[in-house]
């Protein structure tokens, strides 16, 4: 193997040795020289005009985004494009002063390259994921330039040398670019399909939200996993001795990410009995918010104070939860106040009913009532139940609001609000008797630290 290896080494050394010879000539240097002339310019014309065309697409106010990324890749290419475009002039101009064909041979592999190498920028701008976009475009660079330069079945035979064997197990280099390229092409593919048959479910107003975001996992997981085993099969990867080992993999992660499993098990139950879905108002613990997004791991809650909480999906299942938007949107709220016994009650409800009734968000389909619910020490207890819809403004400011509003309905009819009142009264015989040293004697008056008998 090392012989054969070694004897691959001298005959791509020779080739690349061949091919470097063939640049030795005259016309081959002036060919030579007028390629880094006009790369030099294609780099001067995209410093001047990069970011004058920068400055103009931030005036592009309202224009659609599928257009400004266009523009953007444009601009971020005008030195390609620059130089594709001069070395084509070039080529014409050549051939018209010498129709020999050496005397423009390098020019016209200058211009297969380049092109290439723009169409490869252009389709890798398709790719979203950005180490993904990079890695399958610096990869098609190198093979169309190999291609090119008629060193591609060279550098195939060296990468297929560089091999490890392990009985009739073969990993070579070439293998392994080989699937690195084919699984980044189909998960990108997966990933512009899932993208738009999501979409497409996501608009679909006759599933519900929680079965929306089901069938969007159990499409992303279904096509990720078939671009990834399709590629490694497309290579020759034998895929039996991997499924023992991801057998032999899954029991251990079983036993040492239970939690994680727990979390990912409870994620789809939610999802499937649809108890909560994305846009819920809901209550766990003591944390009181709507949900943002149902993930595979935890359910992301955003309460009225800007804070995001990420509660895992096995809290969901486990604790008790309350759903203020599970069937509806209706929530009834309930607020407690006392009046003075002095107060006409029938009055008291019917000032407490038409104060809620004009407070903002309480809705009329419902009208509030209002009860009384016991006699107290200082004050005739009642409470005032009323409707909203929309739980997902809050509920702590709308109590707020009914509050005020009775305050001023009670204010502008003479309604008080008592408190709790102590009144201290001297029995008759009684005698006030201060402690010696305040200079009070019996049958003083109200002294300071004086004490009833």
């Amino acid at each position: 193997m090392d012989s054969d290896f070694s004897r691959l080494l001298l005959s791509a050394w020779s080739d690349i040795s061949g091919f470097a010879g063939t640049l030795t000539g005259r016309k081959q240097l002036y060919q030579l020289g007028l390629i880094a002339l006009l790369a030099l310019i294609a780099q001067l014309i995209r410093m001047w005009l990069s970011p004058r065309m920068r400055s103009w697409m931030r005036t592009l106010e309202g224009e659609t985004k599928w257009r400004l990324r266009v523009l953007l890749t444009i601009q971020q290419r005008i030195r390609i494009i620059s130089f594709v475009a001069m070395i084509y002039i070039a080529n014409l101009v050549v051939a018209e002063i010498s129709p020999w064909p050496s005397s423009r041979y390098l020019l016209e592999l200058a211009a297969s390259i380049a092109t290439a190498w723009l169409v490869v920028g252009f389709a890798a701008r398709l790719i979203r994921n950005v180490v993904l976009r990079r890695l399958v475009a610096w990869g098609a660079w190198i093979v169309v330039t190999l291609y090119y330069l008629g060193l591609l079945d060279v550098a195939a035979s060296v990468l297929d040398g560089m091999a490890l064997e392990f009985g009739q197990f073969r990993l070579s280099l070439l293998m392994i670019v080989k699937a690195v390229a084919i699984v980044g092409l189909l998960i990108a593919a997966a990933r512009f399909v899932a993208g738009a048959i999501s979409g497409r479910i996501r608009r679909n107003e006759e599933i519900s939200p929680s079965m929306q975001v089901l069938a969007v996992k159990f499409l992303q997981v279904a096509l990720y996993g078939a671009a990834f085993f399709i590629g490694l099969k497309a290579v020759g990867f034998d895929l039996t001795g991997l499924a023992v080992l991801s057998g032999a993999i899954g029991v251990g992660l079983g036993f040492g990410l239970q939690k994680v499993v727990s979390n990912l098990v409870s994620g789809i139950i939610i999802l499937l009995d649809k108890s909560i879905k994305p846009g819920d108002v809901i209550t766990v613990g003591n944390t009181f918010g709507w949900i943002n997004s149902l993930g595979a791991r935890y359910v992301s809650i955003t309460t009225r104070d800007g804070k995001e909480y990420l509660i895992p999906n096995e809290d969901l299942i486990t604790q008790q939860v309350v759903n203020w938007s599970h069937t509806n949107n209706f929530v009834r709220l309930d607020v407690y106040f006392g009046v003075s016994y002095g107060d006409d009650p029938h009055l008291v409800r019917r000032l407490a009913i038409e104060a809620a009734s004009r407070t903002e968000r309480v809705i009329s389909a419902r009208p509030p009532v209002c009860h009384i619910v016991g006699f107290g020490d200082s004050s005739v207890d009642y409470i005032l139940r009323f409707w909203i819809m929309d739980p997902t403004g809050g509920l702590t400011n709308i109590r707020g609001n009914v509050f005020l509003a009775l305050w001023d309905a009670f204010k502008d009819n003479g309604i008080t609000i008592p408190f709790p009142q102590r009144e201290v009264r001297v029995l008759e015989g009684s005698t006030l008797r201060a402690k010696a040293g305040d200079g009070a004697g019996e049958g003083a008056g109200p002294a300071r630290g004086g004490a009833l008998d």
